[in-house]
């Protein structure tokens, strides 16, 4: 079975207090029991650490009665935790990604130019994109892509979750607690 991620993104480039509102949010998922509280070898990213997967994960999940629960969550799985990236990081599908976004002001398609204007934004030497066509401007996630991604300095990377399945609600009071919207990014390795 390969491996999957289902990333939130709050849709904002430069998040106010990154690194304060992820250890805000972790202990939410932490005290709700769906994430294990202490740091273990559970992840993919640099040193494979995260937070496991932990019982209360099936309370925001929408798992269909009589389904094996294994098949929308990681439980025993060696990649099964929550990996949160506090520096600045591009967000994508990376199989069959095809970078079509348009501009939100005249619609015009910028996906080509948006995605080599990233060498500017991922050193933070700006966090606004330019349309080429009407010179609308506004953070680079108000332009929006066909397939979700987003562009932030704070990201909850959920290793072999069945993201497809995520409670709507569960979803809802993830935006409520970062207070801006998400993107729900679906990445297969």
């Amino acid at each position: 079975m390969s491996d999957q991620q289902t990333i939130i993104v709050p849709q904002i480039s430069s998040y106010p207090g990154h690194e304060a509102k992820a250890r805000e949010v972790l202990r939410w998922l932490a005290s709700n029991n769906i994430v294990e509280w202490q740091l273990s070898k559970c992840g993919l990213g640099p040193g494979e650490l995260g937070y496991a997967v932990a019982a209360g994960a099936t309370r925001v999940m929408d798992i269909p009665a009589g389904a094996a629960v294994e098949r929308y969550l990681p439980f025993g799985r060696t990649v099964n935790g929550l990996e949160i990236v506090t520096k600045r990081c591009i967000f994508t599908p990376m199989q069959g990604f095809d970078g079509v976004a348009s501009c939100p002001e005249c619609r015009a398609e910028v996906g080509e130019v948006l995605l080599e204007h990233l060498e500017n934004w991922m050193p933070a030497e700006t966090d606004n994109f330019i349309c080429p066509v009407c010179e609308y401007e506004d953070d680079i996630n108000a332009f929006p892509f066909q397939q979700a991604c987003g562009f932030s300095d704070l990201g909850f990377i959920f290793n072999n979750w069945a993201g497809a399945y995520f409670k709507q609600s569960f979803l809802k009071e993830f935006a409520e607690r970062l207070g801006y919207p998400i993107a729900v990014v679906q990445v297969l390795l």
